[in-house]
């Protein structure tokens, strides 16, 4: 449980300093991009869970940014805090969040 209110988090946070830092992406405050990270959340959930087992082990990861990706996108319709989300915005903040999601620890040992 605590794993995933720091991911929500750092997704968060992920979300606004790249907002800051590219153009292609947009986001309003940080209770903007936490709603934003759940939103992301939950539909990454789903579709994951709709791949589920269809995916190899050696396609996982671009199968995981190219759905990141699509999904955070998608999130601009559903989410009004996203002003603007443009394909390279949510390519780049697909590979941001991957990469610090890589090196956070959000499981406890």
């Amino acid at each position: 449980m605590i794993g995933l209110i720091v991911r929500f988090i750092v997704s968060a946070l992920v979300l606004l300093v790249i907002s800051f830092i590219i153009p292609g992406i947009n986001v309003a405050g940080f209770g903007g991009a936490l709603i934003a990270a759940v939103v992301i959340a939950v539909l990454g959930y789903i579709v994951e869970s709709l791949l589920g087992k269809k995916i190899s082990p050696q396609n996982r990861g671009i199968v995981g940014f190219v759905v990141s990706a699509a999904v955070i996108y998608l999130a601009q319709f559903i989410v009004p805090a996203f002003i603007q989300v443009g394909i390279i915005g949510a390519l780049l903040a697909a590979l941001a969040i991957g990469v610090i999601d890589a090196f956070v620890p959000t499981e406890l040992r």
